[in-house]
């Protein structure tokens, strides 16, 4: 059976370094998982692997698609799938997946039920009415237009109710029609390999990241992306907080320890959410190395 191994942990883990090595050793190649690295304009902010390290080892899905495509972790899981079946597991009897995207892996493992393409005229005139009225008229129509998902649904949870209203008005169907929630069976097997640090540790590589981002030019690239800031992928850390500083709301300090602070906070939450898959069995990128390269080698 084909091996798919993902290397998975909390940003600024060692993550892309530990795959690129397991890919060399293994002699194969890595598919990003990574839902920020996967767009062009977006290099620095998102800590796209440099030159020198995509040429040791081929990635797939790094900067393939623009800010301005609408793209989903369903348009993700019907690419991955297609790159390991049809390309890598033709020619290799193992890969790599590495990233740090919750949704993106728990795709590839386990699948995730269809979602139609975004009508972005529907979406801006849902959240204009949203803006305009609140939320209770968008709860009295979802609940005319899928009962079922109404009482499932937090209706508290503007972004879920204005979500369900989009799919159910643009296809006609309810939203729970879609929400069938059967794991999908993959005929390749999965291993997975969970990485972190300490917390001091990890949190002074985040620290140090987000100053070499800015040295190299966050501010910069960030502000050439002003104007899509209104898309999802802009919807990022590193990325929203220097655009309140381009509105005046704060100064260029502020929106740095901020960019800091919310990335430890993103951390923490891919740590909670990466234990459920694994548990506790973290390895340290570091200390552990020979122990990981030795297992995934006998395997």
């Amino acid at each position: 059976m084909k091996k798919l191994i993902i290397i998975l942990g909390p940003t600024a883990s060692g993550k892309t370094d530990l795959a690129v090595k397991i890919a060399q050793r293994l002699d194969t190649e890595i598919v990003s998982a990574d839902s920020r690295q996967i767009y062009k304009e977006m290099t620095i902010g998102t800590a796209v692997p440099d030159a020198e390290t995509l040429r040791k080892v081929k990635h797939h899905l790094i900067q393939t698609h623009s800010v301005t495509e609408y793209y989903n972790v369903y348009k993700y899981e019907q690419e991955a799938i297609g790159i390991l079946k049809d390309d890598i597991f033709r020619r290799k009897d193992v890969a790599v997946m590495c990233g740090g995207s919750m949704l993106y892996i728990d795709a590839v493992c386990n699948g995730i039920d269809y979602a139609p393409d975004r009508d972005e005229a529907l979406r801006m005139a849902l959240w204009q009415q949203y803006e305009s009225d609140g939320l209770e008229p968008l709860k009295v129509l979802l609940k005319q237009l899928d009962p079922k998902y109404y009482e499932e649904c937090d209706l508290k949870n503007h972004t879920r109710v204005i979500k369900a209203l989009e799919v159910c008005i643009q296809t006609g169907k309810p939203y729970s029609s879609f929400r069938t929630g059967t794991k999908k069976t993959r005929d390749f097997q999965i291993v997975k390999i969970g990485i972190n640090l300490p917390r001091e540790i990890l949190h002074e590589r985040i620290n140090r990241r987000v100053d070499s981002m800015m040295d190299d030019g966050l501010a910069n690239e960030a502000e050439k992306l002003m104007r899509y800031r209104g898309t999802t992928p802009l919807n990022t850390v590193g990325y929203k907080e220097l655009f309140d500083y381009f509105d005046g709301k704060t100064d260029i300090d502020t929106a740095v320890e901020l960019i800091k602070r919310n990335t430890r906070r993103y951390a923490k939450k891919q740590i909670t959410w990466f234990s459920k898959t694994i548990g506790n069995k973290w390895y340290n990128p570091t200390e552990d190395e020979d122990e990981i390269l030795q297992l995934l080698t006998e395997a």
